[in-house]
């Protein structure tokens, strides 16, 4: 089904959550002719936000998102189809597969459990092989929106040609890349259906920042970006067609209602959606992400050549400990130990020696396990709503879009 219809029910949310948008000040995110809470859920792979944590996003009003990258880990039965073979370029096409049916399975499940309420995404980094095939089996799939990081999405256009009713949304950081980007689809006859603008001081995981030192660069503020995006698309006649949403270190009320007062239509959360209570990952791989304070982050090269934000876990300080030894010995690997190309390019399989080398599948799939020794744990700054504390998405969605109170006398 094409869950874009324009004949479907405009309200997409609960009564309860929308009252409480509209009695504090916020205003609902218009998607797709569908009014829902200004709150996005970002996609964090591997594995951890796949439909437990995305169908209860969207079941309850706002857009819930499915990392499409190495869903099979959800999968036993996949699993165990590919864990004998061998490492040969055979073995590539037959993982491959079982990747796009774990993703195939987990958009089905979120549209259960959303109850057809919200919106589902999937997000796609541009960065990863197979992000032409993801992008396509999440369309033949129904998915609600695309969304894209970790590079320019400038072939998306082409890609869902035959999906004009779905949302394609970039991430980007500055003015210059969603100029960049809205220019080039406009000559293809479309525009982003939104814009998630995240800000690489901020964020966590991969980041939209060339180099460590420029993530403090003045022209990823929201208060730059935000206001000279929208006068960009006055010039363009398109200000209202384009909605604007802001994602990084956004943990407040107060925070949601300043960047909605500086045009932004939405903002986009991860980490606080990482220690729900629905989340896919494992109960210590949250504990870790809500224990963990600004003063425990490093923010280091990854394997794909971005600068990236994590959490200084036992695995990573050892890396960092050893890291420009292995830059030095650097060198292409004729064969990838994962049997699959898992990024167009890699730090560690190509002998790229100013890139991070290790296998980003292989510590993402432990920290999803909630392996503390071996895994590597992306987190955003900033404190998280409820502390330490393990909530429930609704928990979450109704502090998010609640005033704090005063502090008793």
């Amino acid at each position: 089904m094409n869950a874009l219809s324009q004949d479907q029910s405009q309200d997409q949310v609960s009564p309860t959550l929308m009252d409480i948008v509209l009695q504090n000040g916020l205003r609902p995110l218009m998607l797709a002719g569908r009014k829902l809470l200004p709150i996005v859920q970002g996609g964090m792979g591997v594995g951890v936000s796949a439909h437990r944590l995305a169908g209860s996003v969207a079941a309850e009003g706002g857009v819930g998102t499915i990392a499409s990258v190495d869903l099979c880990h959800h999968h036993p039965d996949l699993l165990e189809r590919t864990a004998s073979l061998p490492v040969a370029h055979e073995s590539k096409a037959i993982i491959d597969a079982a990747n796009l049916e774990a993703l195939s399975r987990e958009i089905r499940m979120a549209r259960e459990r959303s109850n057809g309420l919200g919106l589902l995404a999937v997000n796609v980094m541009r960065a990863v092989n197979e992000y032409a095939a993801s992008v396509r089996k999440a369309l033949e799939c129904g998915i609600d929106a695309i969304v894209v990081g970790a590079g320019l999405p400038l072939d998306l256009p082409e890609l869902a040609i035959d999906h004009p009713n779905v949302l394609l949304i970039p991430i980007l950081s500055d003015v210059r890349g969603i100029q960049v980007v809205v220019k080039k689809w406009q000559r293809k006859g479309r525009l982003p259906g939104a814009i998630v603008i995240e800000h690489p001081r901020y964020a966590g995981g991969h980041l939209g920042a060339t180099r460590i030192a420029d993530i403090h660069d003045p022209r990823f503020n929201f208060e730059n970006v935000i206001p000279a995006a929208r006068a960009f698309f006055r010039d363009l006649g398109i200000e209202s067609q384009v909605p604007l949403i802001a994602a990084g270190g956004i943990r407040t009320h107060a925070d949601i209602a300043r960047l909605q007062s500086m045009g932004a239509a939405a903002v986009q959360l991860g980490t606080p959606f990482a220690v729900t209570e629905e989340c896919d990952a494992h109960p210590e791989f949250k504990r870790v992400l809500a224990t963990a304070t600004d003063e425990d982050m490093v923010e280091f090269v990854s394997v794909a050549g971005l600068p990236a934000r994590a959490v200084a876990s036992i695995w990573m300080m050892k890396y960092l400990g050893v890291e420009q030894k292995l830059k030095a010995i650097a060198h292409s690997k004729s064969r990838c130990t994962k049997k699959f190309d898992c990024l167009a390019q890699c730090g560690l399989r190509d002998g790229l020696a100013d890139w991070g080398q290790f296998c980003i599948d292989n510590q993402l799939a432990a920290a999803l396990r909630g392996d503390i020794k071996k895994g590597l744990f992306f987190r955003g700054t900033g404190a998280l709503p409820f502390g330490s504390a393990i909530r429930s998405v609704r928990d979450l969605m109704e502090r998010m879009l609640t005033p704090a109170q005063p502090a008793a006398v």
